[in-house]
């Protein structure tokens, strides 16, 4: 069974019992884990807080924007394209945006996907600033359980 399989067969099952729960699903074949923060998970999909995607190997600090560009053009699931905004040296990550966030009345939301040396590749919503506010806040994200699989693949391969 792929990784992609193994946490869709436990999120048909896992009900977060008390609001915000944490599932972790490893594959000892590949050596890849998948971390995923839901507030609420039903039938077909899930409202999200997070999802991360952990790899066996680290990344070298000089492939960071090579790999942010290679998950900007295979990313398919999210609601929008994302596109890489920064690499950061210091920090050591790539960090990817959506590449046009969605509106919806006087709200901006977008995806932001954090991909680190160690391997890791971190995906949250946020929504920009209102008038008014000085921070974005992160905001969980709804995907179909195909979509989560879908980006797990993505972000694994």
């Amino acid at each position: 069974m792929t990784l992609d399989e193994t946490l869709l067969a436990k999120l048909a099952d896992w009900r977060p019992a008390n609001g915000r729960e944490m599932l972790e699903v490893r594959d000892p074949t590949s050596g890849y884990t998948v971390r995923v923060t839901a507030d609420c998970v039903e039938t077909l999909g899930s409202r999200l807080w997070d999802l991360t995607v952990t790899g066996p190997n680290p990344i070298a600090e000089n492939e960071l924007g090579n790999r942010g560009r290679q998950l900007a053009e295979r990313v398919t699931a999210l609601p929008e394209p994302l596109a890489l905004v920064e690499v950061d040296a210091q920090g050591r990550v790539a960090q990817l945006r959506s590449r046009t966030p969605s509106q919806r009345h006087d709200t901006r939301s977008y995806t932001e996907a954090l991909v680190h040396v160690s391997g890791a590749t971190e995906v949250r919503r946020y929504q920009a600033p209102r008038p008014g506010e000085s921070r974005r806040q992160q905001v969980p994200f709804t995907l179909t359980h195909e979509a989560i699989g879908q980006l797990v693949n993505e972000l694994g391969a």
